[in-house]
């Protein structure tokens, strides 16, 4: 075992060039924390607050905000790593790339590496964590990030932080059909999307909607039963509900309620029921129902005695509604006891089933194995951010197959050649051959 609580230095807050240096052991709430006393922002936002940076990094954690903001590789600039031999490795992004399918480092010692990268395509979703990096060009940087802990120890990270927004819009939004909430999300998207690609085109047009979401989030209407227990106010009468949120400034305040408000009017939002605010203390509310979801799932599966089964998929855009329907389908029809929720921005929901008894636990991993299965025929990831781990090294296997889980082992013994780190993570160790 390893254990780097023991570095929690946050050594520099650079406030002229945005960056801040910090040891991999600092707890990324107190890194978030620190950094907004300095009036800066890191986008970041796993539902586990008290995980360390350098866990976020070698798992590439994302979270709701990854929707505008991507996940923690947008935000790693340079790596201090320690190979398994001892050596050190460092990475500044923009400095080493893959060539003809190789990568080529040099460590602090001088020693040079040179790896051979999958050659495996990445599914055409917006978050993946199944397995290494691939690509024509590949940043070295980029290998190490999402490589959970397999070819080095992270121990210090220079991160890329932003100027803290001025202020924000939030609002969780009830529905009464799940077909207008579906609706709603798919044109949220849209006009995000186009924002982000004309916000530095000046003048902007008279009809363009300043929409541009940060997160949206869904909760299925099983979800917000389940949430009920401890807010109450919840609609007894929605089939769903969309939490999304925006940067906002004095200036364009208005225009995106008003934005806002005419596409839930639209979509035929509960607009009674749901919830809005401008203020930092009533977001933070919303925020704590967001995250109370999953600890109330993790809460009744420790009452059961049981383990929790949660999918952790994400597909393409046009395979999305599919999959949704899919999802519900075989859970209405299991009998088990369910939730959905997420990260509906980025086609990426957690169906989370919560067996009573040991003969529901086998019901849901064997349905577990079937969202598997649809995923990868619908073109999508088995992992968008919980990475794989060693439970779910099988189901790498199911997505990539042999010939590739061969070429991951490859690139793993490149840097760690007797094969000591993260042992069985990803991949079974009968193909390290060590």
């Amino acid at each position: 075992m390893i254990s780097l609580e023991r570095l929690n230095k946050i050594k520099e807050i650079n406030k002229s060039d945005n960056f801040a240096i910090v040891e991999s052991g600092v707890i990324l709430n107190d890194f978030q924390k620190a950094v907004e006393a300095e009036n800066f922002f890191y986008p970041p936002d796993p539902t586990e607050w008290s995980c360390q940076i350098g866990g976020t990094i070698a798992t590439n954690a994302s979270g709701a905000r990854s929707f505008k903001y991507g996940a923690t590789r947008e935000f790693v600039e340079e790596l201090e790593i320690v190979l398994a031999n001892g050596e050190i490795l460092r990475l500044k992004r923009g400095e080493n790339f893959s060539k003809d399918g190789f990568i080529e480092l040099k460590t602090a010692n001088g020693t040079k590496i040179k790896a051979k990268l999958p050659t495996y395509r990445q599914p055409n979703v917006r978050k993946n964590t199944s397995g290494y990096i691939s690509g024509e060009t590949v940043d070295a940087i980029d290998l190490f990030i999402g490589s959970e802990g397999t070819l080095g120890i992270i121990t210090e990270a220079k991160l890329r932080i932003l100027p803290k927004p001025e202020s924000f819009f939030s609002g969780i939004i009830f529905f009464e059909s799940e077909e207008n909430l579906l609706n709603f999300v798919q044109e949220a998207r849209k006009l995000s999307f186009e924002t982000r690609k004309t916000e530095d085109q000046k003048p902007k047009t008279k009809d363009q909607k300043p929409i541009n979401a940060s997160l949206i989030e869904y909760f299925d209407e099983k979800a917000l039963k389940f949430i009920a227990e401890k807010f109450p106010e919840v609609p007894e009468n929605a089939k769903g509900a969309i939490f999304f949120e925006q940067e906002t400034t004095a200036e364009t305040e208005d225009a995106l309620l008003e934005s806002w408000n005419e596409l839930l009017e639209k979509n035929n939002a509960d607009l009674e029921q749901s919830w809005f605010t401008t203020t930092e203390q009533d977001r933070e509310k919303m925020r704590e129902f967001r995250h109370a979801l999953p600890v109330s799932v993790n809460e009744r599966i420790v009452r059961n005695k049981q383990k929790k089964v949660g999918t952790d998929m994400a597909v393409p855009d046009d395979k999305f509604t599919s999959f949704l329907r899919f999802y519900k389908e075989k859970l209405d029809n299991s009998g088990l006891e369910y939730v959905i929720f997420g990260h509906i921005g980025d086609n990426h929901l957690h169906a989370n089933m919560i067996p009573k008894t040991d003969e529901e636990a086998k019901k849901a991993k064997h349905l577990y194995g079937r969202f598997i299965a649809q995923s990868i025929m619908l073109g999508g990831t088995i992992s968008a951010e919980h990475g794989i781990g060693k439970h779910k090294s099988k189901f790498l296997y199911v997505q990539y197959g042999e010939r590739y889980l061969n070429e991951m082992a490859e690139l793993k013994r490149a840097f760690d050649a007797k094969g000591i780190l993260g042992r069985g993570n990803m991949f079974d160790e009968k193909f390290l051959n060590v």
